[in-house]
């Protein structure tokens, strides 16, 4: 009996090509499965394989190569000597808060008089704005500077409002500008036209962690006070998605080392609340288990508990915070399932010629919408709007698959949008309810036209066909070398062809899992197989079948062994 899988979930198998003699040959220091995992990243040369595995200080830059960065310290350092009040303005989520606590900590131990502001999401939404800028410079702490990271970059008006009342602004942010750039003392972010600093593709952190390491480099040059702060660049670099290649892998690596020393009290609270060893974190761990904990907060109520706990500096308060975003992390997930399936519900069967999903609730949590985007995506495979619709605007959060551009679609509906903002993949906006019903129709239309030649089927990409007689340790130390494993870089996954189903049950509080013992006719190997949200197929799953899968170590009662971590299940061919 065939699988019966909904319609939506049904995946197509990717199996990377062949490599190429040539580079077969010139990465023949390397064993052959680490060199096709490397072909199949884009290393197609010793060198660019060494630095890729193993790092090196030449891939970290000078910070004073980015345009901006004189002005930005010059500034800073006269506030230092005048002793005047800086804020350092963040936003809420993940890489936000890391670069507000990475910035705050480095310029309070040099000395400096600095405090937070992260807005609220729910009364202030994203990014610098006036009434706030206002209250910092005439209210109880009597700002002369703010420092934006991670936002501002398309700020043009609240730059101008800032000179107007006396306020000297610098802002560093990574997001795309618009061709008008803020007018202020600074602006610090490699993607602007012109930019000679060699690599663009830092996170809000990273930029933070430049500038860090730019002023502590003017007042105190053997310091390492910045480098201590990399386990904050690791945290946000990761959550943020932001590229595993170039600089960014080397900030990580060391960033994930700095974890794993246990150093950061809060990190050490927040990993035994999510089960797992600080002394093992991954750059997994952080995209599935720290980084939704920290996000859980600015989602719900404030990010300040997340930023509280990652500048606590003993235990009582660590756990405090840890406990805290448990419990919000907890709701956030509870929301987000009956946000998904709300909007789910709303849309229905996709009818023909549906190539963009929108949805809008006045009951939906502003904060949960950008989740449940990324899930109605991942069910429908489809761009995916939902926003939460008050008494005259609404605000939208956007997920997009490749090929549609979310950004520079809305960039096309300008004209209807209050504001709006974004990536290739991921974006946001307000608009006017007014406004709401041509909005959405131009955006389908807009989709319509890109995706009507593409065929909607979600992909996985495997490395390879395997044997399960393969996947054994000396194979898994291998592929470990890829690590930190995130976007660019993916965790390999590999097939495995007609295998036997020797057992199968379903597991956890919700029944959701499927455990499999998996054995190999041909070479008599056998093992574990855990597949997540497969729980659904434990009664028509087959005695063989095709796996799509990862490879990894499953930790539990002290003992190690490997498991293979189940993608995808199809028949056999």
């Amino acid at each position: 009996m065939p699988i019966q899988y909904p319609d939506y979930i049904q995946k197509k198998w990717i199996i990377a090509p062949p490599m190429d003699t040539a580079v077969w040959k010139d990465l023949a220091d390397y064993p052959s499965l680490l060199r096709k995992l490397l072909y199949n990243r884009g290393i197609l040369s010793s060198q660019s394989a060494r630095d890729f595995l193993y790092g090196g200080e030449h891939l970290l830059h000078d910070p004073f190569l980015m345009s901006g960065m004189n002005a930005a310290v010059e500034r800073i350092l006269l506030a230092m000597r005048r002793d005047e009040q800086i804020v350092v303005y963040g936003d809420y989520d993940v890489d936000g808060v890391t670069a507000t606590a990475l910035l705050v900590e480095c310029l309070q131990l040099l000395g400096m008089k600095v405090s937070p502001y992260i807005p609220n999401r729910f009364d202030e939404g994203y990014g610098l704005n006036k009434e706030a800028l206002y209250s910092l410079r005439s209210g109880e702490r009597a700002a002369d500077l703010v420092i934006s990271v991670d936002c501002g970059i398309r700020s043009q008006a609240e730059a101008i409002y800032a000179r107007e009342i006396g306020l000297d602004l610098i802002i560093t942010d990574h997001h795309h500008p618009s061709d008008d750039v803020p007018e202020c003392v600074a602006v610090l972010d490699p993607k602007r036209n012109g930019d000679e600093y060699p690599y663009k593709d830092l996170a809000g952190v990273g930029i933070a962690y430049k500038l860090a390491q730019a002023v502590v480099q003017k007042v105190s040059p053997a310091s390492d006070l910045a480098e201590k702060r990399l386990d904050l660049v690791a945290l946000g670099t990761v959550a943020d998605m932001a590229p595993l290649s170039g600089e960014n892998r080397e900030l990580v690596r060391r960033g994930i080392s700095l974890l794993r020393s246990g150093n950061r009290v809060g990190i050490r609270a927040l990993a035994a609340e999510a089960g797992i060893a600080y002394s093992r974190i991954t750059s997994g761990d952080i995209g599935f288990l720290l980084g939704p904990r920290l996000n859980a907060a600015g989602r719900l109520e404030t990010a300040m508990d997340s930023f509280q706990l990652l500048v606590s500096d003993n235990d009582v308060d660590a756990m405090k915070y840890a406990s805290s975003l448990q419990k919000q992390n907890e709701e956030r997930q509870k929301q987000t399932r009956e946000t998904q399936q709300k909007a789910a519900n709303s849309i229905g069967q996709l009818m023909p010629g549906e190539y963009l999903l929108f949805v809008v609730d006045p009951d939906f949590n502003e904060g949960i919408v950008g989740l449940a985007a990324s899930k109605l995506l991942d069910q429908y495979y489809r761009p995916s709007i939902v926003g939460r619709r008050d008494a005259e605007t609404t605000r939208c959060s956007c997920r997009s698959i490749p090929g549609f551009h979310i950004a520079q679609a809305l960039d096309e509906c300008a004209d209807l949008l209050v504001k709006h903002g974004g990536h290739a993949a991921a974006a946001g906006f307000t608009v006017e309810n007014r406004n709401l019903a041509a909005l959405q129709d131009r955006l389908k239309e807009i989709a319509r036209r890109e995706l009507h030649d593409t065929e909607l089927v979600a992909s996985i990409t495997a490395e390879a066909e395997v044997s399960l007689k393969d996947l054994n340790g000396d194979f898994y130390q291998q592929q470990e070398l890829l690590h930190p494993l995130g976007y660019g870089n993916p965790e390999p996954c590999y097939v495995i062809r007609n295998v036997q189903v020797l057992q199968k049950s379903v597991i956890g509080k919700e029944k959701t899992h499927l455990r499999l013992v998996l054995k190999d006719d041909r070479s008599g190997a056998v093992m574990n197989a855990i597949a997540f949200h497969f729980g659904y197929l434990a009664d028509v799953l087959p005695a063989r079948v095709d796996i799509l899968g990862s490879l990894d170590m499953n930790h539990y009662n002290g003992q190690s062994t490997l498991q293979i971590r189940v993608k995808d299940i199809r028949q056999p061919e």
